[in-house]
């Protein structure tokens, strides 16, 4: 007899359930999104250990102290703050269920996230007219990699930024879309406590 053959019921045997278990989608994203943040936090590990070891090789080239401007990076530096603030401000109206202000405030942390980067960018700029490129010292390539991987990581958070305002305007504040706030909210703040380390180890105790 063969699996096809019907019961005595005429009912046809069932090899699976038609219905599915309620899966913990929440938690479970919750949860793989923890698990990235370890990751990035390793890489960022790895490259603060290299910054460290290479840090002080200048190769006979400029140093810390000849490169940074210590005024234009603290504005920088309160670029992304202020921008962490605007976040919680984000989630704050989420709580209240206020889609509108939700987006904008959202599209204002979007817009100091936009001055880091230009900031950034222009320093950078700068250096490389300077003569100062990752090719230089030991010490500039660690400096462009280390600081270079944040503001790659700032670019795909406002990449997700903008694509997380639209999924908002199109389906609101539904369940999975509050999740996707809270772990963007997550990865931002983030990048706020890595630019702090960065911005005390090789900008601060450079100039020191």
């Amino acid at each position: 007899m063969t699996s096809a053959t019907l019961t005595a019921d005429d009912t046809p045997p069932v090899f699976y359930e038609l219905d599915e278990h309620p899966h913990p989608e929440g938690h479970s994203t919750m949860l793989g999104f923890w698990i990235y943040l370890m990751s990035d936090c390793l890489i960022f590990a790895i490259l603060f250990a290299c910054y460290a070891v290479l840090g002080g090789n200048y190769a006979a080239g400029p140093g810390p102290k000849d490169l940074f401007d210590l005024k234009l990076i603290a504005l920088n530096t309160a670029m992304l703050l202020f921008s962490s603030i605007t976040y919680g401000f984000a989630m704050l109206s989420m709580q209240f269920g206020k889609v509108r202000a939700t987006q904008g405030w959202l599209a204002v942390t979007g817009l100091f996230g936009l001055a880091f980067l230009g900031i950034e960018l222009y320093e950078f700029a700068h250096l490389i007219h300077e003569g100062a490129t990752p090719q230089r010292s030991a010490f500039l390539s660690a400096f462009f990699t280390l600081v270079g991987t944040h503001g790659l990581h700032v670019t795909f958070g406002l990449v997700w930024l903008v694509t997380l305002m639209v999924q908002l305007g199109r389906k609101g504040l539904i369940p999975a879309n509050q999740r996707r706030v809270a772990c963007l909210g997550m990865f931002w703040h983030f990048l706020d406590v890595i630019w702090i380390g960065v911005f005390t180890i090789v900008y601060l105790m450079g100039m020191l």
